[in-house]
């Protein structure tokens, strides 16, 4: 297994292990949650472009890698529902799309056809990622004592709450937005996929 591929399953890993970190009841579970989140974000960030500069791109890379960003990102906006931080409807809106991606992908591979992901789906992943490290910094940044509240904690013009909460406001429509125009977009290019059974 080529290195590319080595930090496709780690996120898996990583997944599992933010999790249980999330759920956890010791103090300052949110900020371990954080760093190994953003672990595997970066591993996201250095799998595809390791491969693209080394010639390493696989089938099973250009399958698991979107795979295991649809697993972590859902399983964090998840459990971010159990934990009240996340609007249930944006959550189905955002797996609804990505199992309807997942199956057409799986369907190309039943025909023999790899559909690699796209740059508009990129963008739709930095934005999940991005909302869901903004709901970590907001539930963890008062355990980082002043130097979070210096960063995170200040208000505008006045406002009651911290910009970082406006921002995760801001971010979660913004997620969901690109989800629904990427996996329109996704399907409607390679429509012939599906519709020619139809």
């Amino acid at each position: 297994m080529n290195l590319p591929n080595k930090l496709t399953v780690s996120r898996f890993v990583l997944t599992g292990l933010f999790l249980a970190a999330i759920f956890a009841g010791f103090s300052g579970n949110e900020s371990v949650a954080l760093v190994l989140f953003s672990a595997a974000a970066i591993t996201d960030a250095l799998d595809g472009r390791i491969a693209r500069q080394r010639g390493l791109i696989t089938n099973f890379g250009i399958l698991m890698d979107p795979l295991a960003d649809k697993i972590l990102t859902c399983s964090a906006f998840i459990a971010f529902v159990e934990l009240g931080q996340m609007e249930a409807w944006m959550v189905v809106v955002i797996v609804a799309r990505e199992l309807a991606i997942t199956g057409l992908r799986l369907l190309a591979v039943s025909r023999n056809v790899v559909l690699a992901a796209e740059g508009f789906g990129k963008h739709k992943t930095i934005s999940q990622m991005t909302t869901i490290i903004s709901i970590l910094v907001l539930l963890s940044y008062e355990q980082w004592g002043l130097p979070g509240k210096w960063l995170f904690g200040w208000g505008i013009a006045g406002s009651a709450h911290p910009w970082i909460w406006w921002f995760v406001g801001l971010s979660k429509w913004a997620s969901v937005i690109l989800t629904l125009l990427s996996g329109g977009i996704y399907l409607w290019r390679n429509r012939e996929v599906y519709l020619s059974d139809t």
